[in-house]
């Protein structure tokens, strides 16, 4: 977690990312993958900082994140299976949280990731597009969420339900609608623009 002075400008951020990746996640997939890396990057290496030394805890995740970005700017077919791999991980533990108790087999969701990394190879266009619409729409509604109270995002009060935006815990379903609502609109816009696009390159 962000000292609370960078708290604002982290919100800012994601809201602005989240906005780039929903809408224009495919046409700018190489930089939308290189903000993926450097938010992991950060994650990572800030969380390996403690919480006492504010400059070292930014400084982390500075170095953290440009190191992330750099790899997966590059790393643009291990990207596309990241992003399969990571939403078919996430469909086995959402199915499997919505009719049993408790977490999902690992090997359950190794496998669904699996399938998911090989889907996404196959099928790139379609699966780049609702990736990045829906992981950039709850990027938007995390720092919609920070912005009024100058906060950390207040998910995080709950732990890990910011990567389970099917089922929060606060009970406060309309951050689960309106992440599936700018999900949809995220995907209907690039798969538009897309076709646009393709179209005009083919004439």
């Amino acid at each position: 977690m962000l000292p609370t002075t960078y708290q604002l400008p982290a919100a800012i951020l994601l809201v602005a990312g989240g906005a780039l990746a929903c809408f224009a996640g495919y046409r700018l997939f190489r930089i939308v993958l290189a903000m993926y890396g450097f938010i992991a990057g950060a994650i990572i290496a800030s969380s390996m900082m403690g919480n006492t030394n504010a400059a070292a805890m930014v400084g982390a995740a500075i170095a953290g994140g440009l190191i992330g970005a750099v790899v997966m700017f590059f790393a643009y077919f291990l990207g596309i299976a990241m992003v399969g791999a990571g939403l078919g991980a996430y469909v086995a533990t959402t199915a499997w949280g919505a009719f049993a108790p408790g977490e999902a087999p690992w090997v359950l969701v190794l496998l669904f990731a699996g399938l998911g990394a090989l889907a996404a190879l196959g099928l790139q266009r379609y699966v780049i597009i609702v990736g990045t619409a829906f992981s950039g729409a709850w990027m938007v509604v995390l720092g919609a969420m920070a912005l009024p109270s100058l906060r950390s995002v207040r998910a995080a009060q709950a732990g890990v339900w910011i990567l389970y935006p099917i089922n929060p815990v606060r009970g406060e379903r309309w951050e689960t609608l309106a992440w599936i609502a700018l999900g949809l609109l995220g995907t209907i816009v690039q798969l538009a623009t897309s076709r646009t696009a393709r179209r005009r390159r083919t004439r």
